[in-house]
């Protein structure tokens, strides 16, 4: 197998120039992502939708950084917000309504342990994979081969190194989950700030247009 093959199998490989070759469009992407006005909204959306082939709604308030571009997946709305890093040697998988705070690295890229083996030059990439409806906060790091459920906050300046479960608020170095995200949340915004009865009512309209099946708690007037 040649390199990029291996990479692709979350092998063991060594960055030749077949895989070099193969990020010089990210490279020219984001330095154009990255030089771009920043009230050109549309310009901006028209460079990210090039740079993220596979991601459906993107958006990236630069400067963001990433390998390859096309390595990245997404099924809906993604955001990523200033300063953000994506190493997507290995695929980085990522469910609907992403949010991403500034300063946040997703890394699929690693290297061996020991350094006999890591001075071979050889390196290696594992999927990340993100689901449906997660906020990453700013600052925070999501590690190789992690995986992060759906519904779960991701508490700023965490670092993840292992699998966060389904509805989950986690935070930390290394992160833990801190504790079950459930119903109850719907009522409230930041530090259990009750949500305005105009608000939530707007709300709960959003979610019964949307066809939202969950019965959510009423807000306090």
């Amino acid at each position: 197998m040649n390199n990029p093959e291996r990479r692709d199998r979350q092998m063991l490989y060594i960055s030749d120039d077949a895989v070099y070759q193969e990020q010089l469009p990210a490279r020219r992407l984001t330095q154009k992502l990255n030089t771009a006005d920043r009230s050109d909204f549309a310009a901006i959306t028209a460079i990210c939708r090039e740079l993220l082939p596979n991601v459906a709604e993107p958006f990236i308030n630069p400067p963001f950084y990433c390998d390859y571009g096309t390595h990245i997946y997404c099924k809906g709305s993604f955001f990523m917000n200033y300063n953000c890093t994506i190493l997507d040697v290995s695929k980085v998988v990522v469910g609907d309504n992403f949010l991403c705070g500034p300063n946040v690295a997703i890394y699929s890229a690693s290297h061996p342990l020991h350094p006999a083996v890591r001075n071979t030059a050889y390196e290696l990439g594992l999927d990340v994979v993100i689901g449906d409806n997660v906020w990453i906060g700013g600052n925070s790091v999501i590690c190789p081969g992690v995986t992060v459920g759906s519904n779960v906050v991701i508490g700023a300046g965490s670092v993840v190194t292992r699998d966060i479960p389904d509805w989950s608020f986690a935070a930390g170095n290394p992160a833990r989950v801190i504790r079950a995200i459930t119903e109850e949340d719907c009522a409230f915004y930041a530090h259990r700030r009750p949500i305005d009865a105009e608000a939530f009512a707007h709300m709960q309209t959003m979610w019964e247009e949307a066809g939202d099946s969950v019965k959510y708690p009423k807000a306090d007037d």
